[in-house]
């Protein structure tokens, strides 16, 4: 009964969110769309708002991030060569440059490149809660999510005690299962592109999203 009661209050959200995003009036033969403000992947406590969302669909956010991991990995292991106190200092850096990556490149030119329809689907994802989305693929993406995490955890544990066995296990498992998960991505993306006026959106210009009451957006009616 309770999860009924659950599942009615998420649909019932849904549906408002959906008839927020409303078409305004066309004007000078085009039409406006409003998208529903909607977290759409937001997560406060990192900063990534919809700006930083649009930058990290770039190739060179997603491409240079993947390829930190052993970087970090290394940065834990060294705590042996240059001592604990430069071991946090790089460690340091590394997070750093974690926290950077998606703010530094500019958004995509295109939407139809692999890794930025990923990065859209992580979006979908991640607004679940507003917009239902399929549950295999939304079962499948936790459970990847899940093997990752396991991965990265292994990996730092083996890096912090300087056994390479855990550490690659660790570090093969956690790219397995994140590059698993992205696939799903573009999935869920490819699925959900048209459910939604803001998923629409993105795909038509890179600076398109709900990042304020008065983002509208334009679309050419033929």
């Amino acid at each position: 009964m309770g999860a009924a009661v659950a599942q009615g209050a998420v649909s019932g959200h849904a549906v408002k969110t959906m008839e927020n995003a409303r078409q305004l009036r066309p004007q000078g033969g085009q039409a406006r769309i409003r998208p529903a403000v909607m977290p759409a992947g937001q997560i406060r406590w990192l900063g990534m708002n919809a700006k930083v969302w649009q930058r990290h669909a770039s190739g060179w956010s997603v491409w240079t991030r993947f390829a930190t991991l052993p970087v970090l990995l290394l940065a834990v292991w060294s705590h042996t060569v240059i001592g604990l106190p430069g071991a946090l200092a790089a460690t340091t850096l590394v997070l750093v440059w974690l926290w950077l990556n998606p703010r530094l490149f500019p958004p995509p030119r295109r939407t139809d490149h692999w890794h930025v329809r990923a990065t859209f689907g992580e979006r979908i994802w991640l607004n679940r809660m507003f917009v239902p989305i399929p549950q295999d693929i939304s079962r499948a993406a936790l459970a990847l999510s899940l093997i990752a995490g396991a991965g990265f955890i292994t990996a730092l544990w083996g890096a912090a005690e300087n056994m390479l066995l855990p550490t690659l296990a660790g570090a093969a498992l956690t790219y397995a299962g994140k590059m698993t998960f992205l696939h799903q991505m573009t999935r869920l993306y490819e699925r959900m592109k048209d459910s939604h006026p803001l998923y629409k959106a993105w795909s038509m210009t890179p600076q398109n999203d709900n990042s304020s009451p008065s983002g509208l957006f334009n679309r050419k009616h033929g």
